[in-house]
């Protein structure tokens, strides 16, 4: 299992969090989302062999969410 942290500009408030999650834990592969609100840092722990930090990152990108590693 591998994990990786991100900054999401839009993981401070309710209803992006929740939005977030959603997307994130429906990946095949996604084992883990941890979401400190107060910073929007999202760590996310993941099965390699399904899913890589990329896809992720791809998949965020594509509901418009902007990201920091």
């Amino acid at each position: 299992m591998a994990e990786v942290t991100i900054f999401v500009k839009e993981a401070v408030d309710g209803k992006p969090i929740q939005e977030i999650e959603s997307i994130l834990t429906q990946m095949d592969g996604m084992e883990r989302v941890l979401i400190d609100t107060s910073d929007g840092e999202v760590k996310v722990q993941f099965n390699e062999e399904k899913i890589t930090a990329e896809q992720i990152g791809t998949t965020l990108r594509e509901h418009n969410y902007h990201y920091n590693v």
